[in-house]
């Protein structure tokens, strides 16, 4: 699980910088929000990775990694070798500036990353960056107190060798990139641990896995892969 937040404050001591209570609280909510969600599912693993510095006086940010085998082994990563384990993974960065950026619309903002491989006829059908739009959509809905200003792109990549290439198997991709801002409430509190359980939604959706509450379809049935 991620460690105590690394506070960016450029050019000056963090000690000396406006926010940084209220952005250490935020943390704590994010940090809050990630533990829950690793123990609800096993098959997600998250570890605290270095923060952008140029974003924002404060950043925190975190990757997840979906594996197709972590429940059948208590969480442990498998075998560095195994180039099936991972089917999915994703980026979060939570931005804290006390005086609020133009576009923000609050203090805090957003970034959310998802990406996970796709059979080929989900990649072909001409609905499914639609579709996996409005997980997101849903996911933040269903989950979070409110958002403001949200944006991003949802790319379907299909990649096909050619000439030497040729016989390798064709691949096929999602990725969303999205950013927004989490509405605080009248307590000063932005209940940022249900932004991250609605990221971790998105993911787990997009790379296979049930959903924790009906409503939301993955895109395929999870694939495991087979015992030797």
């Amino acid at each position: 699980m991620p460690h105590a937040p690394t506070l960016r404050a450029a050019g000056q001591p963090v000690s000396t910088q406006p926010g940084e209570e209220e952005f250490r609280r935020g943390v704590g909510e994010v940090e809050a929000g990630l533990e829950r969600q690793q123990r609800l599912r096993p098959d997600l693993l998250i570890e605290e990775e270095p923060a952008p510095r140029r974003l924002a006086p404060f950043a925190y940010a975190v990757a997840a990694s979906v594996l197709a085998d972590a429940s059948r082994n208590q969480g442990a990563r498998p075998d560095a070798d195994d180039a099936d384990a991972e089917i999915g993974s994703g980026k979060l960065v939570l931005l804290f500036d006390a005086a609020g950026q133009q576009g923000w619309d609050g203090k805090y903002r957003i970034i959310g990353y998802v990406r996970a491989e796709l059979e080929p006829e989900m990649a072909a059908d001409p609905l499914i960056n639609e579709v996996g739009w409005s997980w997101l959509i849903e996911a933040l809905d269903g989950r979070s107190s409110g958002y403001r200003k949200i944006s991003g792109t949802v790319t379907t990549v299909v990649t096909q060798g050619f000439g030497s290439k040729q016989d390798e198997p064709t691949s096929t991709g999602f990725e969303l990139r999205a950013s927004w801002s989490p509405v605080v409430g009248e307590t000063g509190s932005a209940e940022l641990d249900s932004h991250v359980a609605a990221w971790c939604d998105v993911i787990c959706a997009a790379s296979g896995l049930p959903p924790l509450s009906p409503g939301v379809a993955p895109l395929r049935t999870p694939r495991r892969r087979s015992r030797p």
